[in-house]
């Protein structure tokens, strides 16, 4: 058995989804190759699209194209396919022959680009393996309905009627979450002991059982008023809680707050890090913006949440879901997410009442079930 998961480089998110299914296939002794779609076309090509792709979220080009895909996809007759599947079905072929001479059983499209040439291929009958789609954010994407593959995995059963509305058909459907790299988040450390860690590893002075940790995952792009919410929190807590702000590899923004916070002991700007998940474990609220991978780490790790400014389009849908179903306070307003945050740390009926809906709502075994589908429909596993 030899499985090919096809990402593109546009955000981490969708290699991340594509790691997690990875590691879970190489445990069970599947063969698994990661491959960046555009890459393989070119890495020129693949480079200019993630760069447009992180132009396009700092201005409002991401959301005014969203708005246009949306708007073609509810308006634009099935027989008119669109810009994006046009495109990508022109490296179709070399996409082909790669599947082909790679020997692969079944193909994994973690992005709309992939699933776009391989719906062109399926037209055409040219391809004979299994193709599964696995959607990373919890709303149906715009230019999704064109394409015409075996099964779509979604993020959960609510999301089902909106899928099916937009045509896709229902029996294709399968709701067992976005995939995320369960051993990391399922694996809860006592707070003490992450603490602890947290100290260890970053060089901090230990902190009394009673104060509160803030953990801030700003994204390598560090999307919205990050000096704003440090600010408001630094009016409200106390000298022995903390606040942390992982930068990842944005070197230039954990300079940028670590000079201007320089004066606030109770602050810290972290650079990349591996140890994300004991640094949830040793917080008391997580404040990020409502990414797709980021939220549902969250929501195993069973930490209480603060979705902050969203990147228009996905990001929008994703922070009302997870508001509607309770599973997260999203707002805009960093005055308003710092009271939400020190509320979360004080009153335990608030706080239990988030983290049980999200763990109502949370698949941790995604990665798992995934893998059966994939098995099933290469024939080779009831």
């Amino acid at each position: 058995m030899k499985v090919l998961i096809l990402s593109c480089n546009t955000g981490e998110g969708h290699n991340s989804s594509a790691k997690a299914l990875k590691k879970r296939m190489d445990a069970m002794g599947i063969r698994c190759d990661i491959e960046d779609t555009l890459g393989l076309v070119s890495d020129v090509v693949s480079k200019s699209v993630s760069d447009i792709y992180v132009y396009s979220t700092k201005s409002s080009l991401f959301e005014r194209a969203y708005k246009m895909g949306a708007l073609f996809s509810d308006l634009n007759p099935s027989s008119i396919k669109s810009p994006v599947y046009v495109s990508n079905r022109l490296y179709a072929k070399k996409l082909y022959d790669f599947i082909v001479e790679g020997g692969y059983d079944a193909v994994v499209c973690v992005h709309l680009y992939p699933a776009e040439a391989l719906t062109a291929l399926k037209r055409r009958a040219k391809l004979d393996v299994p193709v599964i789609f696995v959607m990373t954010d919890y709303t149906c994407i715009p230019f999704l309905p064109e394409t015409e593959l075996d099964k779509y995995v979604i993020a959960h059963e609510d999301l089902i009627e909106e899928y099916v509305e937009k045509g896709i058909p229902r029996e294709k459907i399968v709701p067992v979450g976005i995939p995320v790299d369960e051993d990391r988040f399922t694996d809860r450390k006592d707070k003490a002991v992450a603490r602890k860690m947290a100290c260890d590893s970053f060089g901090w002075e230990e902190t009394p059982a009673e104060s509160n940790w803030y953990l801030i995952m700003s994204g390598s792009m560090g999307f919205g008023n990050l000096g704003g919410l440090i600010d408001e929190l630094l009016s409200k807590v106390g000298p022995q809680d903390r606040i942390m702000c992982v930068c990842g590899r944005n070197e230039q923004l954990r300079e940028k707050l670590s000079e201007g916070f320089a004066e606030a002991p109770q602050f810290k700007a972290i650079g990349y890090t591996s140890e994300v998940p004991v640094l949830m474990d040793a917080s008391n609220v997580l404040f990020t913006k409502p990414g797709g991978i980021t939220s549902t780490e969250a929501i195993i790790k069973n930490i209480p949440l603060i979705h902050t400014a969203p990147i228009p389009g996905l990001e929008d849908y994703n922070a009302r879901f997870f508001h509607y179903h309770n599973m997260s306070y999203s707002t805009t307003d960093v005055a308003q997410q710092a009271a939400v945050a020190v509320r979360l740390c004080n009153d335990e009926v608030y706080r239990e009442r988030m983290l049980s809906a999200q763990r109502r709502n949370a698949n941790p075994q995604t990665c798992a079930r995934i893998t059966e589908i994939i098995l099933k429909l290469a024939g080779l596993k009831n």
